[in-house]
């Protein structure tokens, strides 16, 4: 494998290519702003989404999707779950079949409660079956972009496909476990999202130590239960995609999800904390379908409920934290 295509240079598209260009001679990274595109291709930065990391040579940004995609074998795609149907809606058209595709997208799609490989999948069909992987772990788009050592999953219900792209995507920086349960590593990365909110808002409201703690433990639970009745692995809910990335999400300094949590718990409305964001907080979405995808499997996520009512019908944080201490007592 000598080229690729990255397909969304917001943060975390931005971070990939930097990384992997250690590992790769020819990188096009597919720039939705043609403004945007122009200026990364004079300066070599992303100003709007990961300011101060430099775009390495091999690395060319471009906003035509044809001139992406052509000659690449392996296809990354990172953009936001609202819009990966209409992304691939349009690279249908110019797929191959002997392509590989990566979702490094972490979401569920609103309407369908679809994982992000279920919606490439669906795009794709009818075209030809496409050789898939998803890309997760915890990981802030800066730190890798700046060097800071990670390490991540990639999940393939075809083994062999992921140990290839282990071998062919690893490097001194960038670690890769691999793992065939990809509704597990999926469910993980898109769920903590949603508790990564909770557990802002616990700080926001100056809760404490100790509120955080059961967030996180609880929140597992939750995401554990869920993902296992779609049919996940529960021991992948234990590694980097579950509670690694639970861990980081929900506290680190870097967290578009938790931020909105704390500013929530600082009382200010969703609309304006969203406005005030340019990249796209994906557990606010989350939140509606993981709600309804738990309702539909008979599957309690007190957590998840109480965020949908805090995010969609303006219920005060304070009293989303008494429903869930006051809740019924029951066994861990």
């Amino acid at each position: 494998m000598k080229r690729i295509a990255i397909i969304g240079a917001g943060g975390w598209g931005t971070a990939l290519a930097i990384v992997l260009s250690r590992n790769f001679e020819d990188i096009r990274l597919w720039v939705y702003e043609p403004d945007l595109c122009e200026r990364m291709r004079e300066t070599r930065v992303n100003d709007l989404y990961l300011a101060g990391a430099f775009l390495p040579p091999s690395v060319t940004p471009t906003h035509e999707m044809c001139e992406t995609l052509a000659d690449a074998e392996v296809v990354i795609t990172a953009v936001p779950s609202e819009f990966l149907r209409g992304v691939f809606e349009r690279i249908a058209l110019l797929a191959r079949p002997e392509q590989v595709f990566v979702s490094a997208t972490k979401g569920l799609e609103n309407r369908t409660l679809l994982r992000m490989t279920e919606v490439i999948t669906e795009t794709l069909r009818s075209e030809f079956d496409p050789k898939l992987a998803v890309l997760s772990g915890p990981t802030f788009a800066r730190e890798v972009a700046h060097g800071a050592p990670a390490a991540v999953t990639i999940a393939s219900a075809d083994e062999d496909l992921a140990r290839l792209l282990q071998l062919k995507f690893a490097n001194s920086m960038f670690r890769f476990y691999t793992n065939t349960d990809v509704i597990g590593v999926e469910m993980g990365g898109a769920l903590k999202n949603v508790i990564a909110i909770a557990a802002g808002l616990a700080e926001g409201l100056s809760l404490g130590s100790n509120a955080m703690a059961a967030i996180v433990t609880r929140g597992l639970s939750e995401i554990t239960r869920l993902a296992c009745a779609c049919g996940a692995r529960r021991e992948t809910l234990a590694g980097l995609s579950g509670l690694g990335d639970l861990v980081l999400t929900c506290t680190g300094a870097l967290s578009r999800n938790h931020r909105v949590g704390v500013e929530l718990g600082r009382g200010r409305k969703l609309d304006e904390i969203l406005k005030s964001m340019r990249m796209v907080a994906e557990g606010v979405n989350t939140t509606a379908a993981a709600r309804e995808l738990a309702r539909q499997k008979g599957i309690d996520m007190a957590i998840t409920e109480q965020m949908y009512a805090v995010l969609f019908e303006n219920l005060p944080p304070r009293e989303a934290v008494r429903v869930l201490m006051e809740r019924e007592l029951k066994a861990e």
